[in-house]
């Protein structure tokens, strides 16, 4: 169906980049508070609604993705001294319910219910945490799905709710010190209030809060005023001797100073890991020295012991050495190490005792997902989750000293994930390297070449995607459709050289390697390009938006979510700073110009038919600000060349992702396959 686009007006605003000029006409959409943005995002609305309204298939979707997500499900329990406390969602609830009991036979009793917050359950929970003898317990929230938090401190024996409230934080933990009060990170108030959604954050802290206080009385414990364009994230060991701060200039590389609550001195800290050139955390305190996963000359990752009054790096003990496999996390409980490791994208759990030696290989129900492997050190058993593509999350109970698993609990499905089966395939880049893929479809399906498919990614940050269940894909499978993860470089899969292979001015390798999957896909049959999808969430996004400015000719359809699209101005905006150091930045010269090669902004060309695209954003996005979105939506419905949509679907009251309410979920997923069905000529069979 034809569409007749909004107008979407142009300025003749300019930039100069290093003696390039580069053209910005859409720049005042970069301000979400203007009364004409307002008004471009109500008219965009307006078209992509009378679009996806007259899809046929639309509603049929809608109720099948409301039943697959009808099925109560629970979190794996944490035991914190007596007491059970788990999370479980009945079906269609917003946001999932916390839950607590004492002992693991105790009458579960509701903690904290997120839907009461707010009338459409837009308002979610976030960080939680006991304090040390369970006489408080301290949660943060976040509405409409932003990354800003506010916490909150509940009596838990009266479960009242004290008097203070914590506001203006933002990528925190909560960190008890007994019962008396914990630390956390937070910002400054935001200068103009209703820039805070788009407004740079400059200058985490990291403050200690005494339990009855306000917040203005909380004690600052540190703040690096030279270095504005830091995060500061603060924890403590176990046994609470240790004060840690796991410092960062971006999303990669890591600094750690510790503080020793029981020496006299307590002005300073002492800096454990110095720089920003690897990757380090502290995993425990034993006996006054601290463990600490690393990949200082391990870029698949070890485990070292540091001590703090000699902590060069040529005093370190490997305790756990790096393996072929890389080391994705490493819990402790019991007395004991648990290494997680990535094989071909999937887990594998190994216990350590302390000292390093293997005892167990956990083993788990197949390929997939586990998560979970840890406990207090008092413990004998604790409680992890798996999943795989066909797997829904199931728990399981796992005995430290048999090295045993039992099935806890399974997932209430109303439909069989037995009729669908998950392969691996291992495909070349354009270099030859061998890159792993998941292909999840139909038992039997038949590789006839014409077979819908939608193939997902996402390649950088060290991220890693590793199988896992989701019930709004159930809907495409059941139609014949094949859901294909391909695991780029960029991510964590194959450790950080497989990291460093796709950041930088090494970013086109990823998107080789997803154009690769593509053309695998079709060359084997699975597909063709008209039957083939592609989407993409945050830097997926940006891999979606240039793999379809590359390759018109290869995609029929193109989902950019939430995704990083002006590579010269992202780092203006929110936390944008922190991803120069995987990125780039267009303030260097050198980098500015490997970003504007693959900027999708910047590399559309007029009169080119590009693939039907479902662009999505949110209004409350303040991790990657919709201002990408509605720039890049606006430049391609000018560009193309023909006939196949351009829309863009902006919720309200939603933000990146987290703790988005299910009935927003599944709206969103109904109108993604909704746009799907109808572009690649499938049709919604009655299930």
């Amino acid at each position: 169906m034809s569409v007749q686009y909004p107008i979407s007006k142009k300025t003749d605003q300019t930039d100069n980049y290093h003696g390039t000029v580069i053209s910005d006409p859409y720049r005042w959409l970069e301000d979400d508070q203007a009364a004409d943005t307002g008004e471009w995002v109500r008219a965009q609305n307006e078209v992509t609604e009378n679009y996806l309204s007259k899809l046929p298939f639309r509603q049929q979707i809608h109720t099948r993705l409301t039943r697959l997500s009808d099925y109560p499900r629970e979190s794996a329990p944490v035991v914190r001294g007596e007491l059970v406390i788990y999370s479980k969602n009945t079906g269609l609830q917003n946001q999932a319910v916390l839950y607590v009991q004492h002992g693991l036979s105790g009458e579960p009793e509701i903690l904290i219910d997120p839907n009461t917050f707010s009338d459409d359950g837009t308002v979610a929970l976030q960080a939680t945490a006991f304090s040390k003898t369970q006489k408080y317990f301290a949660y943060s929230v976040a509405a409409s799905g932003s990354d800003w938090q506010e916490i909150y401190v509940m009596d838990f024996q009266s479960r009242k709710l004290l008097a203070e409230k914590i506001t203006y934080v933002k990528f925190t933990g909560i960190s008890w010190a007994g019962d008396e009060g914990f630390y956390y990170s937070g910002y400054d108030r935001p200068a103009d209030e209703a820039a805070k959604f788009s407004a740079k954050n400059e200058f985490q802290k990291v403050y200690y809060h005494r339990v009855g206080t306000p917040q203005e009385d909380d004690i600052l414990i540190y703040q690096d005023p030279e270095h504005p364009l830091r995060y500061v994230d603060v924890s403590l060991t176990e046994d609470e001797r240790f004060l840690v701060l796991h410092i960062a200039e971006g999303t990669d590389g890591t600094e750690i100073k510790v503080r020793d609550l029981q020496a006299e001195d307590q002005s300073g800290f002492t800096t454990l890991v110095a720089g920003f050139g690897t990757n380090a955390a502290v995993i425990d305190n034993i006996d006054g020295k601290l463990l600490i996963q690393t990949n200082a000359g391990a870029p698949r990752f070890k485990v070292v012991m540091v001590d703090p009054a000699e902590p060069g790096s040529e005093n370190w003990q490997v305790i756990i050495a790096e393996a072929e496999e890389p080391l994705i996390e490493v819990g402790t409980g019991g007395g004991k190490l648990f290494a997680s490791y990535l094989k071909d994208a999937a887990t594998e759990v190994i216990q350590y005792s302390r000292n390093g030696s293997p005892e167990h290989r956990i083993t788990l129900p197949g390929p997939g997902t586990a998560s979970g492997f840890r406990c207090k050190a008092g413990q004998d058993f604790f409680f992890y989750t798996f999943t795989s593509f066909t797997y829904p999350a199931t728990v399981f109970r796992y005995d430290i000293k048999t090295g045993k698993s039992v099935l806890h609990k399974t997932p209430g499905l109303t439909f069989d994930p037995a009729a669908f089966e998950t392969t691996q395939v291992f495909y070349p880049g354009k270099d030859g390297t061998r890159i792993p893929m998941f292909i999840t479809g139909k038992k039997g399906l038949e590789r006839n070449g014409e077979n819908p498919v939608l193939l997902y990614a996402y390649g950088g940050f060290n991220v890693n995607l590793t199988p896992a269940f989701s019930s709004t894909n159930i809907v495409f499978l059941e139609n014949g459709g094949l859901y294909c993860v391909a695991n780029l470089r960029g991510g964590g899969e194959y450790g950080e050289d497989w990291h460093q292979a796709g950041m930088l001015d090494r970013k086109q390798t990823v998107f080789d390697d997803f154009i690769a999957a593509a053309e695998f896909l079709i060359r084997e049959k699975y597909t063709n390009t008209m039957k083939l999808a592609i989407r993409g969430g945050s830097n997926g996004g940006l891999l979606v938006a240039a793999c379809m400015t590359q390759r018109p000719d290869l995609f029929r359809v193109a989902i950019p979510q939430v995704g990083v699209l002006d590579m010269l101005r992202y780092h203006k905006f929110t936390v944008g700073w922190g991803w120069v150091v995987e990125y780039g930045s267009s303030d260097d010269r050198e980098q500015f110009g490997y970003l504007l090669k693959y900027s999708p902004l910047h590399n559309l060309k007029a009169g080119t038919c590009y693939p039907a695209t479902l662009i999505t954003t949110a209004d409350h996005d303040d991790r990657v600000v919709p201002a990408h979105s509605f720039k890049f939506a606006a430049a391609l419905q000018e560009v193309q060349g023909c006939s196949a949509p351009v829309l863009i679907r902006i919720d309200a009251r939603a933000g990146h992702g987290a703790g988005k309410p299910t009935a927003k979920l599944i709206d969103e997923m109904a109108d993604v396959w909704a746009f799907v069905f109808a572009n690649l000529d499938m049709v919604a069979g009655d299930t």
